[in-house]
C-alpha cells in the first residue's frame, strides 16, 4: 500500500456543521443511509496515480480518534451537544470501506455509502485532502508563507476598516493545512472586532476562537427523501429545533430555492431561528427578499442576521455591506478567497449527497435547487419533478 503523502491530524479537522448535523442524526435517524458523489465541477484533470494516494490517505483517516482534550473543548464550548453524542464521537472511527475512489485517465471518481450518521463526515476532510493532493502531486507552487500571512493581514483590516464581522469557511477547498494554519494565525492577530470564528473546530480550539455552522443542504435533501419535497423545509426546521431548542439558529434557505423556502418560513420559525444563511444567486436580491418577509412578518430585521457565505471577496462584502447596513443584521463567512488565494488557481470541487435510505423507506434520488441554476445538484427527473410539485419555473 501506498504511503499517505497528505494527512489529517485530527478528527476535529472539519466543518462544525458536520458535527451538529450528526448529532441531529444520531438522535433522530440512526437507522437512516446515505450515498455521495464527488463532482468535479471545475473539470480539473488529475495526474496519473492521484488515486491511489488518496486512496492511502483515505486509509489513515481510519487512525483518527477524538481525544480527551477535544472532546472536554466541545462539551465546554457547545453545551448543546448531548453527552451522549460526546460519548459516541470518542468511540467513533472513519471507515475507509464507506469511500470508493477510481481513476480513468484524468478523471477522478469518488462515491460514498453507508449509515448517514457515518457518512456525515466524510465530505469536508475529503475535499481538503483532493485539494491539498492536487496541489503537491501537479508540483504547483504557491507563494511563501510570508506572503500568506501578509495578504491575509491585509485583507482582515480592510474588514476592519469596512466594519463588518467575518469567519473562516475556507476547509474544502483550502490550498493546504499549512496555509489554512497561517491564515488562521494572521486573522487571529489582525482580526480585532472583525474576526469572529471559524467553521473548522480543530483550528477553532487551537486559536480560542469560536466554532460557527448550523446546518447544510443535506438535511433538507434527507428531509425530502423522507417526507416529500412539500414537507422538507418545514419538517427539515422542525427537527432542527426538536435536537437544538433554539441553539444554532440560522437557518439555510435555498435548498428549494429561496422562495419557496420563504413561503414556508412563517412567523414562528422566523422568530425562533436568530437568521438566515445565503448561498447562492444574487447577494442583494436576496437581502431584499429576506427584509420584506420579516416586515411583512412584523418582525424588525435588525432583528435578525443574514450569514452570507457564496463566494465572497471584499469587493462583494463591501457592495453587500453597503446595501444592508441599518436594514439588517449582517455577518460573512469567507472559504476559499482566505484559505486558497496562493497564487495558484483554487479547485472548484464539491461532494454531494445523491440517494437517501430513510429508516423504513427505500434507495431516494435527492436533489438541490439552488437560487443559482448552476448549482443544481441530483438527478434531472428529479429535480423536473421536484419543480413540478413546488411550482418552480423552468
Amino acid at each position: 500500500m501506498a504511503k499517505a503523502e497528505v494527512q489529517l491530524s485530527s478528527i476535529l479537522d472539519n466543518d462544525f456543521y458536520k458535527f451538529t448535523m450528526q448529532h441531529g442524526v444520531v438522535n433522530l435517524f440512526p437507522k437512516a443511509k446515505a450515498r455521495y458523489e464527488f463532482i468535479n465541477r471545475g473539470k480539473h484533470r488529475f495526474p496519473d496515480g492521484f488515486a491511489s494516494q488518496l486512496r492511502a490517505s483515505v486509509d489513515a483517516m481510519a487512525g483518527l480518534k477524538l481525544t480527551l482534550e477535544e472532546k472536554e473543548y466541545l462539551a465546554t464550548t457547545c453545551p448543546y451537544l448531548d453527552p451522549t453524542y460526546l460519548d459516541f464521537l470518542q468511540g467513533y472511527c472513519y471507515n475507509p470501506g464507506e469511500v470508493v475512489i477510481e481513476q480513468a485517465g484524468d478523471n477522478v471518481h469518488i462515491f460514498l455509502e453507508g449509515y448517514w450518521y457515518r457518512t456525515i463526515l466524510w465530505e469536508i476532510p475529503l475535499l481538503a485532502l483532493v485539494s491539498e493532493l492536487y496541489y503537491k502531486m501537479t508540483g504547483e507552487q504557491r507563494n511563501n508563507d510570508e506572503d500568506v500571512i501578509e495578504v491575509t493581514k491585509e485583507k482582515i483590516e480592510k474588514y476592519n476598516t469596512l466594519g463588518v464581522t467575518v469567519a473562516e469557511f475556507g476547509t474544502r477547498r483550502r490550498h493546504s493545512y499549512q496555509v489554512h494554519k497561517l491564515v488562521m494565525q494572521a486573522l487571529k492577530q489582525y482580526g480585532q472586532s472583525s474576526f469572529v470564528g471559524s467553521s473548522n473546530v480543530h483550528f477553532a480550539m487551537i486559536n480560542r476562537v469560536k466554532p460557527i455552522g448550523t446546518h447544510a443542504h443535506e438535511w433538507f435533501m434527507f428531509h425530502a427523501a423522507k417526507y416529500g419535497f412539500k414537507m422538507a423545509n418545514s419538517l427539515g426546521l422542525d427537527n432542527w429545533v426538536k435536537v437544538y431548542r433554539g441553539d444554532l439558529g440560522i437557518a439555510l434557505s435555498d435548498t428549494y430555492t429561496t422562495k419557496v423556502f420563504y413561503d414556508q418560513f412563517d412567523r414562528m420559525f422566523a422568530k425562533l431561528f436568530d437568521g438566515v444563511r445565503h448561498d447562492s444567486g444574487d447577494p442583494i436580491e436576496f437581502a431584499q427578499q429576506t427584509i420584506a418577509h420579516y416586515q411583512k412578518l412584523g418582525i424588525d430585521p435588525m432583528s435578525k442576521t443574514i450569514i452570507f457565505s457564496d463566494a465572497l471577496n471584499y469587493e462583494k462584502v463591501a457592495r453587500i455591506a453597503e446595501f444592508c447596513r441599518e436594514k439588517i443584521g449582517m455577518s460573512f463567512g469567507i472559504g476559499t478567497n482566505l484559505t486558497n488565494d496562493v497564487g495558484l488557481k483554487p479547485m472548484n470541487i464539491v461532494i454531494k449527497m445523491v440517494e437517501a435510505f430513510p429508516d423504513g423507506g427505500e434507495w431516494t434520488s435527492v436533489v438541490k435547487l439552488s437560487d443559482e441554476r448552476g448549482k443544481y445538484t441530483g438527478d434531472e427527473k428529479m429535480i423536473h419533478l421536484a419543480k413540478t410539485i413546488l411550482n418552480i419555473p423552468e
